[in-house]
């Protein structure tokens, strides 16, 4: 893909987040859309909103769980960046229309107290480099009509991003054994999945280590203080007006969000 399709595939997602109104799959638009170029799309919508006077929180890696990875066929995860803008307030009641297609999910989010610069990065740094872990959820969401994606298609798409509602409880890694973290996900009360962090790659540390190796790739850092994101515990629920989701983990406590 030439500069102008490139330009053209990211102005088109740009616009189904700015309208709400989601668009057909960029790889059915575009056939030389390929991962790297679908990450040139990526980078160049999080510099637009940037430049607007948003700023980078955070990444956030996707498909790191072998099923989605077999779904897609794919041997390898993605990245997303976190902007301010998608952190929310647990106490705040979330408007399901800011979102186009929304979905929750939970996660063992890491808060970096030190820069992990790749490549060459190992599980023992990610571990060295984390602060503390908390518990979270995080709203995905698709600009692509009926989720019907590639992995070109969730790449360009900031990696499905959509919102983050971290919890209040920090835990040390010396606290607790981070691969073997259960985790319920309950929507008005009803129990909806279980999991455990080992259904990220083994260790969601692996995860960050993971993450901080690919990102060095286009010159960027994961900075002390960011929040990373490693991947879900559990598959993906829908949400609507007038739901609250929980997420409830052995030893890292809870956290809720509710929509209207």
């Amino acid at each position: 893909m030439g500069p102008a399709d490139l330009a053209a595939a990211a102005e088109a997602l740009f616009r189904a987040q700015e309208d709400r109104v989601p668009i057909a799959p960029l790889t059915g638009t575009w056939e030389g859309l390929d991962v790297t170029a679908a990450y040139e799309v990526q980078l160049a919508n999080i510099a637009r909103r940037v430049d607007a006077g948003d700023s980078v929180q955070g990444h956030k890696v996707g498909l790191s769980a072998k099923a989605m990875q077999q779904m897609l066929g794919v041997d390898e995860p993605d990245y997303g960046h976190l902007l301010e803008s998608m952190f929310l307030w647990e106490s705040d009641a979330v408007e399901v229309g800011r979102f186009l297609q929304p979905r929750a999910e939970i996660e063992v989010a890491f808060v970096l107290g030190r820069t992990l610069e790749g490549p060459g990065v190992t599980v023992a740094d990610a571990i060295r480099a984390t602060d503390f872990v908390l518990p979270s959820i995080e709203i995905v969401d698709s600009r692509v009509a009926d989720w019907n994606i590639r992995l070109p298609d969730t790449v360009a798409d900031n990696a499905s991003s959509g919102a983050v509602v971290l919890g209040g409880s920090p835990t040390k890694l010396t606290d607790l054994d981070v691969r073997l973290v259960g985790a319920t996900l309950r929507s008005n009360g009803e129990l909806r999945e279980t999991g455990a962090s080992g259904a990220v790659l083994g260790n969601p540390a692996v995860a960050v280590a993971w993450l901080a190796n690919k990102v060095a790739a286009f010159g960027v850092t994961l900075e002390a203080g960011h929040v990373i994101m490693p991947g879900s515990c559990t598959r993906m629920i829908p949400v609507a007006a007038g739901d609250v989701v929980t997420a409830e983990f052995d030893r890292l406590g809870s956290v809720s969000v509710s929509f209207t």
